[in-house]
């Protein structure tokens, strides 16, 4: 099969379009649709306006609320230790200088990190659910824990009973403001730590729980919960920081910040704050360790027109990157320091720039602060010259330039050598793949018991034995039988089940090299499957060739794309509680913004060449099985007859090349178009990967990209 042919590093374009997205505090959904033109334009007054109301946009509570602790699975974790640290807790709302009726201990770090720090995880160290997505709320006499259908199963597991599970976006589920509104006795008051609530969410909680009368304060000395955790909390990360190479990034450092600074000019400011972690790793051509999973480095990174300051802990930063930082223009500064040169800035008259849903409540308010007083001191001066002129010159102070961060799309839309890093991790990835694959099934049929963590674990060697390979992109998904129900699930050496040839096996992996970061799910049964669970595997199969084969206009957001993936489990009455794709980074996040693919009607963001994207359909059956099939995708444009309006279209290129079992598929349902894609994607799947292969790997790949026929 072809490959796309070279081209020259595409020229960066930091878009400044505003796009809508969820609060870190909780799942946004809108009740209502509407109507889908034939092409999407976010530079439209309409989509934008549309854009701010759906950021807004909110379930209201009903007057039943159906979210009940869940007992039947749980009390894997004591709830004498929950008791004790929930007690330790509400003791510290009385403290003097506290004064508080409730705590909000939300998911992220101060960067509205997914993936974040061990030190950073206190949402889990109070509740013990050990999720990437939840918020924590504690009053003085109950617990509430929020978590999105990715892992309903896995909080019942881990909740104590001292806990309430709220399943959010289930109907009669209120959000945790509302919650707190609604529970508080007139005139509360709710604490947070003001680094790890984004300026939006800290603005959404206060406004909702302000229209009840409770008060929200902000608790800027220390955490609660690092109160109680104290000596047993782990140190900070220092994981030594290391130049990204330019054949692998495609663009310099200077040529990046000279975009950004074209559109700081352009957008009338001055500077501009960078708190996400992936957007300064990718904008200084730098990675890092002090996430699992994630190539990043704690930091914050202020650009200015004439310099540049980054704030991070000098221990970590080699001779190399000191070198390689200078030659860019960009100093160091103490991680620490960030607030005050936030305030520093705002005395020198800059205008900031802020994304205030991802800059946190902490900084945005240190800068609204400064720029007050600014004025006030800039009052005092008028005055004061009013004595003795009659006239003064007028004077602009700084303004705060509220937008989505312009690094984020700059990001996303890879050039043409962050491309072909990621087609040659995938075929890499696909080989180590192979071998794993061909080694379990012949472990499995000789009646080898494995268990969930010796299997991840034997893929990771496999995976290192591959050049260029640095770690594992998130926790090895691996899954058998019932496990696979739980969307995110986690063996633990502890409790991990032993690997089923009776049952379905669900495997989601990936890995970050040098070049790249892959993220791939492939679900098999080492026996016979029953019928029941073929048709779920096909339905789901034929949604994601749906997707794959997708023809859209540009612009296109990826929610209008969410339901292909999903019509044929509609047919049947069934369906999936997780969006069907998200971003990926090159050798960067695996998850990452801010397109995505997904039911949640907020995010406006187009899809646009040269993004990646998963396609990852899938069905769960509670307490059952999981069946979930990913790839990964690159947006592409398409080459179409027509040219309706005058706009290009888009289509997909597969990044992922690794069979599909076709033990799993009732050929019956399939159309002999769809029979078609998956010989066609086999036929590619053995041109590109038998190469790297020899041996039993290269036979297994054989026999399991053989061509099927419709009977």
């Amino acid at each position: 099969m072809h490959s796309l042919p070279s081209q020259a590093i595409r020229p960066l374009s930091f878009s400044s379009f505003s796009s809508s997205s969820s609060s870190s505090l909780y799942l946004r959904f809108i009740s209502s649709t509407f109507p889908i033109s034939p092409y999407f334009n976010p530079q439209s007054p309409v989509f934008a306006a549309i854009s701010r109301r759906l950021r807004r946009s909110t379930i209201r509570s009903c007057s039943f609320i159906t979210a009940k602790p869940s007992s039947d699975l749980r009390n894997t974790r004591s709830k004498d230790e929950s008791d004790s640290k929930l007690q330790a807790l509400r003791k510290l709302f009385s403290k003097p200088g506290i004064d508080i009726d409730a705590y909000v201990i939300p998911s992220q770090d101060a960067h509205q990190s997914e993936f974040i720090g061990e030190c950073y995880m206190r949402r889990a160290y109070i509740s013990g659910f050990t999720g990437s997505a939840g918020t924590a709320v504690v009053t003085k006499d109950q617990a509430a824990l929020w978590t999105d259908g990715r892992y309903f199963l896995q909080a019942e597991k881990q909740l104590s009973s001292s806990w309430i599970l709220m399943r959010a976006g289930n109907h009669g589920v209120p959000t945790p403001s509302e919650w707190l509104a609604d529970t508080l006795a007139p005139g509360g008051v709710v604490g947070i730590d003001p680094f790890l609530f984004s300026a939006d969410a800290a603005e959404d909680l206060k406004e909702t729980i302000s229209r009840k009368n409770h008060k929200l304060v902000y608790l800027y000395d220390y955490n609660l919960v690092d109160e109680i955790w104290k000596e047993s909390r782990p140190k900070p990360p220092k994981g030594p920081i290391r130049v990204h190479d330019l054949k692998y990034a495609g663009l310099d450092v200077a040529s990046k910040l000279a975009s950004l600074r074209s559109e700081l000019g352009e957008a009338g400011s001055s500077a501009i704050i960078i708190s996400m972690l992936d957007e300064i790793a990718w904008l200084l051509n730098l990675r890092g360790s002090d996430v699992p999973n994630s190539p990043v480095m704690y930091a914050y990174l202020i650009v200015e027109m004439d310099g540049a300051k980054l704030f991070v802990d000098t221990s970590k930063v080699s001779s190399e990157v000191m070198d390689h930082l200078k030659s860019a223009g960009v100093e160091l500064r103490p991680y620490d320091s960030i607030i005050s040169e936030i305030e520093n800035l705002a005395e020198k008259g800059a205008n900031l720039w802020l994304d205030p849903v991802s800059v946190n409540a902490a900084i945005a308010n240190a800068y609204r602060n400064a720029c007050d007083k600014y004025f006030i001191r800039l009052g005092n001066k008028r005055k004061s010259k009013d004595k003795t002129s009659e006239t003064s010159n007028s004077h602009v102070g700084p303004t705060g330039v509220y937008k989505s961060s312009p690094v984020s799309i700059a990001k996303a839309v890879k050039n043409h050598a962050e491309l072909e890093g990621m087609r040659n991790s995938h075929l890499r990835d696909a080989a180590a793949l192979a071998q794993f694959w061909s080694w379990l099934e012949e472990e499995i049929l000789n009646g080898v018991k494995l268990t969930e963590v010796e299997v991840a674990d034997k893929l990771l060697e496999f995976r290192k034995k591959q050049d260029g390979f640095v770690d594992t992109s998130f926790d090895t998904i691996s899954a058998s039988g019932a496990n696979g129900a739980i969307i995110h699930y986690k063996p633990e050496p502890s409790d991990c089940s032993v690997v089923d040839a009776n049952k379905l096996f669900l495997l989601d992996s990936g890995a970050q090299y040098v070049d790249g970061t892959t993220d791939i799910t492939r679900t098999v049964h080492f026996g016979e499957p029953i019928t029941y669970q073929k048709e779920c595997f096909t339905r789901v199969l034929q949604g994601h060739i749906a997707l794959d084969q997708a023809v859209f206009p540009q612009h296109t957001p990826g929610f209008v794309l969410d339901a292909f993936a999903r019509s044929s489990l509609w047919k049947i009455g069934l369906d999936y509680r997780h969006g069907t794709g998200h971003g990926v980074g090159a050798a960067l996040n695996v998850h990452e913004g801010p397109q995505s693919i997904s039911f949640r009607f907020g995010n406006m963001t187009g899809l646009q060449d040269g993004m990646i994207v998963s396609n990852e359909p899938g069905y769960y059956e509670d307490h059952s099985f999981g069946i979930r099939i990913e790839n990964l995708l690159v947006v592409r444009d398409a080459k179409t007859p027509n040219c309706f309006g005058g706009i290009g279209y888009l289509g997909f290129e597969k990044l992922t090349f690794v069979p599909i079992q076709t033990k799993m598929v009732d050929i019956s349902l399939l159309s002999v178009a769809e029979v078609n894609w998956l010989n066609d994607y086999h036929s590619q799947v053995w041109e590109k990967v038998s190469p790297l292969l020899e041996g039993s790997a290269r036979q297994w790949l054989w026999n399991n990209t053989r061509l099927i026929a419709k009977s």
